[in-house]
């Protein structure tokens, strides 16, 4: 429990905005949007910008109490849930765009900042962010900082990563440290792509300087349907094997399609297709004609028995609508969702998409695919009732199933919702003893006391050591799952 010292102390910083105690108001903060696990935060932190931050940390440092960053709460992986004796700091308050700069096509922006608002307030100047995640009406840069986030545009345009040139980081200790200002050829160790990625682990980001790229010339989207999930898994093979690049290629099955045009996210997929899938093309308006004639021309071979493609940017905000609301739409279905997130050998699709489902028919599960498929990036969307412990028991088994046919295929265990809680003791399928002991030294370096968001990303399991020195040690609820053991 926080001291009433303490208690004062934040309160005074942060002021009645930044500093909520209520039971109501830290109702909303007690897990991301993995809802199986729940823990209310003993305090929740809202600075509005850097100082005050790094303020209320070096506070936290001083009383050894640790904290769980949190952006938008739109992560799938239980990596913002709240630990015992953690307080919640988040950084949604942290919401302007300091600065965009056309000529050097960059912007600073704050964490708190919504992805698609940095798209829409560089439109005016040409320019757009490339990474889009599907939450990304609601999540913030500083969320897809920490899990690396992708999107359906990934396939391109690469993950966050590939798109972050700078930024304002505090370390454990509260101390700020900059890398604002871009080097294009820095020496030393690339502790700032470290950073991508370390999912709260190692501090917290407050200010984001990221690259934006020119709108393309001509853009549109392409719709194929197809009478076999499996012919379109095969056909994503084919086009990659081809050299083609569309900028993204997403495929929902007909349990999603029945499910989004059911909904308010209608989009108007024929719903006697067994897949449909998406692809965005752009470029100038040459190569887009061109690649569109050498796709559809692809995709028949394949077996998609109709395409059609929209140029219109309405058009194409409505096709895409139905992608972006797919897990909205699952709502349908059952109150609850649980969203896999598994990379597949791309060669490997249509395989690992039909042992999938087996499991789940095995487990008398309903199973609805939407996925990034150019990366490879695999969605199984299983809807059940929470409040059903039988029903949940199967999803989580189910769920470490289908993770575990990807890793003995040659894919991982997640794409791009991170690791957090839910993936954490399977990470030792993935990775040896020895290995897994690197990122615990990493961590060792930077937070000795294993205060940054504890319990999360590295197995309880394994490498004893390293890996349970923290007290906080969070989980997965306990259904009689099976798990392998630790030593692979």
């Amino acid at each position: 429990m926080l001291s009433a010292e303490l208690r004062d102390q934040l309160r005074s910083l942060l002021g009645p905005d930044g500093y909520l105690d209520a039971p109501s108001q830290r109702l909303s903060y007690e897990s991301d949007s993995l809802s199986l696990v729940r823990h209310s935060p003993d305090v929740v932190l809202l600075p509005k910008d850097t100082r005050e931050a790094a303020l209320a940390m070096q506070a936290l440092a001083r009383a050894g109490v640790p904290i769980v960053p949190r952006g938008a709460g739109t992560g799938l992986s239980g990596g913002a849930t709240p630990v015992p004796g953690a307080v919640s700091l988040v950084t949604t308050r942290m919401r302007r765009i300091l600065r965009i700069d056309a000529d050097q096509r960059i912007a600073h922006v704050q964490a708190g900042v919504i992805n698609v608002e940095l798209t829409r307030a560089a439109a005016p100047f040409g320019l757009f962010y490339a990474p889009d995640p599907s939450s990304q009406m609601a999540c913030t840069l500083g969320g897809n900082f920490a899990e690396n986030s992708g999107g359906p545009h990934g396939f391109k345009y690469g993950q966050t990563a590939r798109h972050i040139r700078g930024a304002r980081w505090i370390n454990p200790r509260g101390e700020i440290v900059d890398w604002l200002d871009p080097v294009v050829d820095p020496e030393g160790l690339d502790v700032l792509s470290l950073l991508v990625g370390s999912e709260g682990m190692l501090g917290i980001v407050t200010e984001i300087l990221v690259d934006l790229l020119p709108i393309p010339e001509a853009s549109e989207t392409l719709l194929a349907l197809f009478d076999s999930l499996p012919n379109a898994c095969e056909s994503v093979t084919a086009l990659i094997a081809s050299g083609l690049r569309p900028s993204a290629i997403e495929i929902l099955d007909q349990l999603t399609i029945q499910a989004v045009e059911a909904s308010v996210f209608r989009a108007g997929y024929p719903q006697e297709a067994q897949a449909v899938m998406l692809l965005d093309l752009d470029g100038t308006a040459g190569e887009v004609e061109e690649l569109r004639a050498a796709l559809v021309t692809i995709l028949r071979e394949h077996g998609a028995f109709q395409t059609q493609h929209a140029t219109d940017p309405e058009q194409r905000k409505r096709l895409w609508a139905g992608r972006k609301g797919a897990y909205g739409a699952m709502g349908r279905l059952a109150p609850d969702l649980y969203v896999a997130d598994v990379v597949a050998p791309r060669t490997r699709l249509a395989e690992i998409v039909g042992l999938a489902s087996e499991i789940c028919a095995e487990l008398d599960l309903p199973l609805a695919n939407v996925f990034h498929a150019g990366d490879g990036n695999l969605h199984p969307n299983i809807s059940y009732d929470r409040r059903d412990p039988e029903q949940v028991r199967r999803v989580l088994l189910a769920g470490e199933r289908i993770m575990q046919a990807c890793v003995e295929r040659g894919g991982t265990l997640t794409g791009e919702h991170g690791v957090g809680l839910e993936k954490r003791d399977a990470m030792c399928s993935l990775y040896s003893d020895e290995e897994l002991a690197v990122h615990a030294l990493v961590r060792e370096a930077i937070d000795p006391g294993h205060r940054m968001n504890p319990g999360k990303l590295l197995p309880v399991r394994g490498c004893r050591e390293a890996r349970t020195r923290s007290p906080y040690l969070p989980g997965m609820p306990e259904y009689d799952v099976e798990v392998r053991e630790s030593t692979p």
